[in-house]
C-alpha cells in the first residue's frame, strides 16, 4: 500500500504541486489549511507523514506541531519561510523530524520525505520497552521524556533536547560530530554555518548544571564534536 501524506498549507498553488508531485512518485496525499483541517484529516485519513507549514492562519505551525508531538509520533516535516537558525532549533524542539525552507526544489522535498519514513520505519519494529538512562546522579526518564535530578526533581525537555541527550547518553565517552548530531535529528548534515546543534549542547549543559566554562558532562572535543562524559546505567 502507498504510503499517505497530509499537507498543511494555505497556499494553493503549493499544495496542487505536492498533492500532483507527490502523486506522481507513489504517495496518496490529502490537503489541509489550517490546523482544524489538519485536526478533521488525521482522523479520517491516518496519514504516514505530515508536511506543516510554519505560517498558517489562526493556529501557526509550531504551536500545531508541539500540540500533536505530545500525544502522538506521525513523523512531520516542517516548511518555514526562512532557513536562519532560529527556525530550525524551534522546530526541532517542537518535535519536527525535519525542516525544509521555501522556496525548495520538489526533489529534495521527496528525498526528505523518503528519507523521514525510512526512519520512522526502521524505528519501528525495534521499539523497547519504557526503560531510563542513570548518569551522574541524573535519570533520563525514556518513557515519561523527561529528566530527573538526584533530589527528584522533573525537568521537562523540549523533544529536541530529549533527542539529543539521549543520543549522546545511549552511546558515553563517544564523540559526535555535528553533522552526526544534526542528521540523527534531522536526517541531513550540518551546514558550515549551521549552528543549531551548539545551540542544543548550550541549553542541554544549563539543563544538567553544567558549567559551560568548564563542562564535565557534555565536553566539546575540539575539531570533532561533542560526547557524555561519564558512565551510564541502563535500567529496564
Amino acid at each position: 500500500m502507498s504510503k499517505k501524506i497530509l499537507v498543511v498549507d494555505d497556499d494553493p498553488e503549493l499544495t496542487t504541486l505536492l498533492r500532483d508531485y507527490l502523486g506522481n512518485n507513489g504517495f496518496t496525499v490529502e490537503c489541509a489549511v489550517d490546523g482544524n483541517g489538519m485536526r478533521t484529516m488525521i482522523e479520517r485519513f491516518t496519514p504516514d507523514l505530515l508536511i506543516l507549514d510554519l505560517m498558517l492562519p489562526g493556529e501557526d505551525g509550531l504551536t500545531l506541531c508541539r500540540n500533536l508531538r505530545a500525544a502522538s509520533r506521525l513523523p512531520i516535516l516542517m516548511l518555514t519561510a526562512r532557513g536562519d537558525d532560529m527556525d530550525r532549533i524551534i522546530g526541532l524542539e517542537m518535535g519536527a523530524d525535519d525542516y525544509l525552507p521555501k522556496p525548495f526544489n520538489p526533489r529534495e522535498l521527496l528525498a526528505r520525505v523518503k528519507s523521514i519514513l525510512r526512519r520512522a520505519e526502521d524505528a519501528s519494529p525495534r521499539e523497547r520497552p519504557a526503560r531510563s538512562l542513570h548518569f551522574a546522579g541524573w535519570t533520563l526518564d525514556l518513557a515519561a521524556r523527561n529528566l530527573i535530578g538526584a533530589d527528584g526533581v522533573v525537568i521537562a525537555l523540549s523533544t529536541g533536547e530529549f533527542r539529543l541527550l539521549h543520543l549522546l547518553a545511549e552511546t558515553p565517552n563517544c564523540v559526535f560530530s555535528r553533522d552526526q548530531l544534526t542528521d540523527a535529528l534531522s536526517g541531513r548534515d550540518a551546514g558550515p554555518f549551521d549552528r543549531t546543534i551548539d545551540v542544543m549542547i548550550s541549553r542541554l549543559r544549563r539543563r544538567l548544571n553544567d558549567d559551560a566554562r568548564d563542562p564535565q558532562l557534555i565536553k566539546t572535543v575540539r575539531s570533532e564534536g561533542y560526547m557524555l562524559a561519564t558512565r551510564v546505567d541502563a535500567h529496564g
